[in-house]
């Protein structure tokens, strides 16, 4: 990959990248690294991608309560609108690009991804990253650290079964946007394309 203006060039290789993982992985984290080595590397959670629901009516979440009050998180998802993935796998045509994020209707959206990447860390290292993190404080309020300690054993055996590359996020940051970028370069080398 060589850098250019807007991001890096991608010679006909992988283009759009779903960097996913459970909360508190490290997604937000890793896309700032991508970012500050030249990568288009766009928040799910922060640069309008994602949007909090209401499972029971489909209507938008204006303003979520924080720390949300117990049962909150059975009627109400955390969703990535597909049109804003659509407008960014055009846009991504020519350069690699990465989305970093998770959301409930992940698989919606899967086939607008040449790459998923996902981070997995253990539990102790979830709790430990939940508890200290300062870009938000979802995962602080028991009934979300319980939600997010429930899909942590299960997201990496579900991504594998969906042909995800899976790095552990638990390794020093810069091995781990390492590992991520050499995913791409691989992919990319895997279809015999140059990168």
């Amino acid at each position: 990959m060589s850098p250019a203006p807007g991001g890096h060039v991608y010679s006909g290789g992988v283009t759009l990248v779903w960097v996913t993982g459970n909360s508190g992985a490290g997604k937000s984290t890793v896309g700032r690294v991508l970012r500050a080595r030249g990568y288009v590397a766009l928040d799910a959670d922060e640069d309008g991608f994602s949007r909090w629901i209401d499972r029971a009516t489909g209507e938008s979440v204006v303003d979520p309560p924080d720390p949300v009050p117990e049962g909150w998180l059975d009627r109400y998802g955390w969703v990535i609108v597909r049109d804003r993935v659509e407008a960014l796998a055009e846009e991504s045509r020519s350069r690699v690009a990465f989305l970093c994020g998770s959301a409930e209707n992940e698989a919606d959206v899967r086939d607008l991804f040449d790459l998923t990447v996902c981070l997995v860390i253990d539990d102790a290292t979830l709790r430990h990253r939940l508890a200290t993190r300062t870009t938000n404080t979802f995962g602080r309020h028991p009934e979300e650290l319980a939600a997010a300690l429930k899909w942590n054993p299960l997201l990496q055996s579900l991504h594998e079964s969906r042909g995800a590359t899976v790095i552990d996020a638990s390794s020093p940051l810069p091995e781990v946007v390492d590992a991520v970028i050499d995913a791409v370069t691989q992919a990319g080398l895997d279809r015999g394309r140059a990168v």
